[in-house]
């Protein structure tokens, strides 16, 4: 069996990270960025969220700026949500795992590594279709995400979509965007991939 994760409040708490680098983007930028708004609706790429503060023409070079800033500020403020390492484990020993994410790729591995969480690859910047289009050349059977996003991704590549309520997508919302199980904490994970 293939399980996907996705990273960012599936695995890791990842706000404090993030809104320490989003602050730092402040002070170098001089943009209004309301980085409590932020942090409320992780999911998208750094690209989708600096457009709703900054002039396009400005994306892609403090898109750039948050990834190289990200391993300093961010990875010791992060930490796993509960549960998330015995997931993982669960996953691996009933077969391959991957991590796919819209993260920067390196970065997530940081982190990952950092927390001690293995897995056998991780695809970064991948978002919504792109999740479902590495979802499905992997041959995932279960992806396992927080955001409705992460469901359309596995619904699209025919996965078992489990959506944890453990980001800004409440359970209704995971359901309707094709979760096929929802689950409140990875810590319910093991006993459901021992049914699969």
């Amino acid at each position: 069996m293939i399980t996907g994760f996705d990273l960012d409040m599936t695995l890791i708490d990842s706000r404090p990270g993030i809104k320490a680098v989003y602050e730092q983007i402040v002070v170098e930028s001089g943009a209004p960025i309301d980085t409590n708004a932020v942090v409320s609706r992780l999911g998208p790429p750094v690209e989708w969220e600096l457009a709703h503060w900054m002039p396009e023409a400005d994306v892609e070079h403090w898109a750039d700026r948050y990834r190289e800033l990200y391993p300093s500020l961010a990875l010791e403020l992060v930490e796993t949500l509960p549960g998330a390492l015995d997931a993982v484990e669960a996953a691996r020993s009933r077969g391959r795992t991957i991590v796919v994410t819209a993260k920067h790729g390196p970065n997530a591995v940081l982190h990952l590594q950092r927390l001690g969480l293995e897995v056998d690859e991780v695809f970064g910047r991948a978002w919504r279709e792109g999740k479902g289009e590495v979802l499905r050349a992997e041959g995932a059977s279960v992806y396992v995400g927080d955001h409705a996003h992460d469901m359309e991704a596995a619904r699209a590549a025919e996965a078992h979509g489990v959506g944890i309520t453990t980001g800004p997508c409440g359970a209704d919302e995971l359901r309707t965007a094709g979760a096929s199980t929802v689950l409140t904490t990875l810590e319910d994970l093991p006993a459901l991939l021992s049914t699969m």
